[in-house]
């Protein structure tokens, strides 16, 4: 959610978005002299609180500042229970009723009422605190009913009755079987417990997509390394691996995570004005001249706004933060950076996506768990995207998009399904490509094949055979087929005709090799304004003499 939109609104003003399907509440707090957080501050979680007892259908809170904090479905729950809690006591159990505190006599209800006030007042500020003071209470009423006569005794114990049915009803709640291990050193006042059940995951404000940032305490780094595409723009990397759990975890840190408040404040201004430009379908032909257009317009605009708000920028953070903000705006936020890293295969996003992590596949780790959770917005921009760079359909007629992605060196091929075939809204698989294309020699050295079957095979290419090559998913049948292009000898004309371009054409054409690309319908589409693999192949034997490649 973007600053400019809730400057506009009260302090404390809240709204619920319904993302991809959950209730999302947004907490404005721009203008607070304080960061907002639950685990710091009694009255944020009061009000917190408060909130989630007129809306309890929330799955997830976000607390709007100069950055986002986002509390997952897990911590939201924790204080929904506290809500839900409270409205039992006061509309179900009527706790403060005469009927409730003076079952016999009038006598102690001021007393009872003012101390069962005070527990309420603080289950909302303090829920692991109102539990200890419960606790204490309870000690306390056992002693007075002790010095109590007879007639007085029986109302008493009804009334310690009253506490211990409360005491095991919070021994229920989520927030207090966490706190649990931590309560014999609770003090009253001491949040620090809440440390250890709070911990938002910190957005930036010129982006929707969230990052868990926190490493998970109890797991062991395998690995850690960085990857980059640019001296100024660098992610680090660290596999992880929870006791346990069958599949490692990716965890990665961008660059635009780790910037100051300055920077992140520069970044939200000049989103918002570049957000106002309505990108037409030829802007998405040429996307590698766009995107270098907008990055000298992202520069120049950065270093006007670091001017006007008496902000120091190196050249470097200039740039670093010109790269981000093309990211963000017309490019593909976080995926850019997933497929910067050479060692990732494939990266899937399974529906909905705003509920589930991404997945990645290692080369080295094999499918690992990321610690990326993208959002509706984030999704629903890229799938715009995708339609306008491939100029095919994507919606409730034609569900499926087959296309690629070239972003520089890198090169991927883009499988997005939607609505009906995939019930849950949209889902993408993306596999990423070799910058630098397979040759035998690379194949041998990484004993994929022995010489002697490189041998044969190039044998076979210089006889002009004809050759299929099949296999599963992920075998290397392209990558194959891309090295036994190489090994015809560049007199030769090549055509090559493919529904996804991923063979590797544009080396070959560095190479001075003779060759025509030609694209035809993906075979999953039914109608489309594409040519079919049948007519392609028929106009290819038009085309001249040549090796064709299908």
């Amino acid at each position: 959610m973007a600053i400019r939109d809730e400057m506009k609104k009260p302090l404390y003003s809240y709204e619920i978005k319904r993302e991809g399907g959950e209730d999302v509440i947004y907490v404005n707090y721009l203008g607070a002299p304080f960061v907002p957080n639950l685990s710091d501050s009694p009255a944020v979680m009061e009000r917190t609180v408060d909130i989630l007892i007129e809306n309890p259908n929330v799955s997830r809170i976000v607390f709007v500042q100069q950055k986002n904090y986002n509390y997952d479905f897990r911590e939201t729950s924790s204080l929904l229970e506290i809500a839900q809690f409270y409205v039992y006591l006061m509309k179900q159990e009527k706790i403060l009723s005469r009927a409730k505190l003076a079952s016999a006599t009038d006598q102690f209800f001021s007393m009872r009422y003012n101390e069962i006030f005070s527990f309420l007042s603080m289950l909302k500020r303090d829920p692991v605190g109102a539990y200890s003071e419960l606790e204490k209470m309870i000690i306390r009423a056992k002693i007075f009913s002790d010095k109590l006569g007879e007639g007085l005794r029986l109302d008493q114990l009804n009334y310690v009755g009253l506490l211990e049915r409360l005491l095991g009803l919070m021994n229920k709640l989520q927030i207090v079987q966490e706190a649990l291990s931590y309560i014999d050193s609770y003090q009253k006042g001491d949040r620090s417990i809440y440390e250890k059940i709070f911990r938002p995951d910190v957005i930036p404000n010129f982006t929707f997509t969230r990052l868990v940032s926190d490493l998970p305490s109890d797991a062991e780094i395998v690995d850690q390394y960085e990857i980059s595409s640019k001296d100024y723009d660098v992610s680090l990397v660290t596999i992880m691996r929870k006791k346990d759990e069958p599949k490692l975890i990716y965890h990665l840190v961008p660059p635009e995570n780790i910037l100051d408040e300055d920077q992140g404040m520069l970044l939200n201004l000049a989103r918002g004005v570049l957000i106002e430009h309505q990108p037409k379908a030829e802007e998405f032909t040429d996307t590698e001249r766009t995107r270098q257009v907008f990055f000298n317009v992202s520069r120049d605009l950065l270093q006007d706004l670091a001017q006007s708000k008496g902000v120091k920028l190196t050249y470097s953070d200039l740039n670093k933060l010109a790269t981000i903000l093309v990211r963000h705006t017309i490019g593909f936020g976080l995926i850019e950076v997933l497929l910067q890293d050479k060692k990732l295969q494939d990266i899937t996003l399974n529906a909905p996506v705003s509920m589930v992590p991404v997945f990645v596949r290692h080369q080295n780790y094999d499918e690992c768990l990321s610690n990326i959770l993208p959002s509706q917005e984030d999704i629903d921009s890229w799938a715009a995207k995708f339609r306008l760079i491939s100029g095919r359909p994507l919606d409730e007629s034609n569900p499926i998009l087959d296309t690629q992605l070239e972003l520089g060196k890198v090169r991927a091929r883009i499988a997005i399904i939607q609505r009906p075939l995939s019930p849950d809204g949209l889902a993408y698989a993306i596999r990423r490509h070799r910058e630098e294309p397979w040759t035998f020699p690379l194949f041998v050295q990484n004993k994929m094949i022995n010489p002697l079957a490189a041998g044969v095979m190039s044998f076979l290419v210089d006889g002009s055979r004809t050759m299929l090559l099949a296999g599963t998913r992920s075998s290397g049948k392209t990558s194959l087929l891309g090295s036994l292009m190489l090994e015809i000898i560049p007199k030769y004309r090549i055509i090559v005709i493919e529904d996804s371009l991923e063979l590797p054409v544009e080396s070959l054409r560095k190479l001075e090799y003779d060759i025509l690309r030609m694209k035809v319908r993906s075979a999953l589409l039914k109608t489309t304004t594409e040519v079919s693999a049948e007519d392609g192949i028929r106009t290819s034997l038009r085309l001249g003499d040549s090796s064709l490649i299908i």
